[in-house]
């Protein structure tokens, strides 16, 4: 095994503290904003936006710095299309025969089921792969550690991006979701992960009246 080769950390940035006790109220009360929607407008986002969010959700921890993701963006009318309909049809057997009644009734406030409009009207939906293990340039298997952890941490960073640069956004997850490697030839070692759609709010857009738990619920300081 090589010795590993380190470099200086040099682009960490020092803040007195007062500056990151006010850094990190802004990002709250930032984060705090933030709200799933599911009716957007079809006003187009530059591109560069998208870009630039996956570029930092690609900045994302990950086991063995493998990076076992991939972001499939679609634009394409035709393609939004084909997924809704192939998405649809996953939750139109879901809502009425794979649901258990407890998992309808947790879904009854929000008032979601399996017709999807918004997969045509967004103007991206990002698809996001997770990969069991990579492929060397010489075609050989090779392991990826902690996938989904390291996934869901990039999903994360790529959803904070996308509201921090205005867009609002709906996690999506048909089950199964295989018809995405069928629909955007992704290969065997992938598996989807989560649909992301993203774009900007329609102009009457509605969320849920409901309550974030309190950090007494969600945390404890030992």
């Amino acid at each position: 095994m090589n010795n590993p080769a380190f470099k200086p950390y040099d682009s960490y940035i020092k803040l007195p503290e007062e500056e990151m006790k006010a850094k990190s109220e802004q990002f709250k009360s930032d984060m705090q904003r933030r709200r799933t929607v599911r009716d957007f407008s079809d006003r187009p986002v530059p591109r560069e936006i998208i870009k630039n969010a996956i570029k930092a959700a690609g900045t994302a921890p990950n086991g063995a710095n493998m990076q076992p993701w991939h972001f499939a963006v679609i634009s394409d009318p035709g393609m939004k299309k084909k997924i809704r309909i192939a998405a649809e049809e996953e939750e139109q057997e879901f809502y009425n025969n794979r649901a258990p009644e407890d998992w309808l009734e947790a879904l009854q406030p929000f008032g979601t089921n399996e017709k999807k409009p918004f997969l045509e009207t967004a103007p991206y939906l990002i698809a996001i792969f997770s990969q069991s293990y990579g492929i060397t340039e010489s075609g050989e298997k090779e392991k990826h550690y902690y996938v989904k952890e390291s996934v869901g941490i990039a999903t994360g960073i790529l959803i904070t991006a996308l509201h921090l640069s205005g867009l609002a956004m709906l996690t999506h997850t048909p089950s199964p979701m295989g018809f995405l490697n069928e629909l955007l030839d992704r290969p065997k070692n992938e598996k989807p992960f989560l649909l992301l759609v993203a774009g900007y709010p329609a102009d009457d857009v509605e969320v849920p009246d409901i309550e974030k738990k309190s950090l007494d619920e969600i945390s404890s300081f030992h």
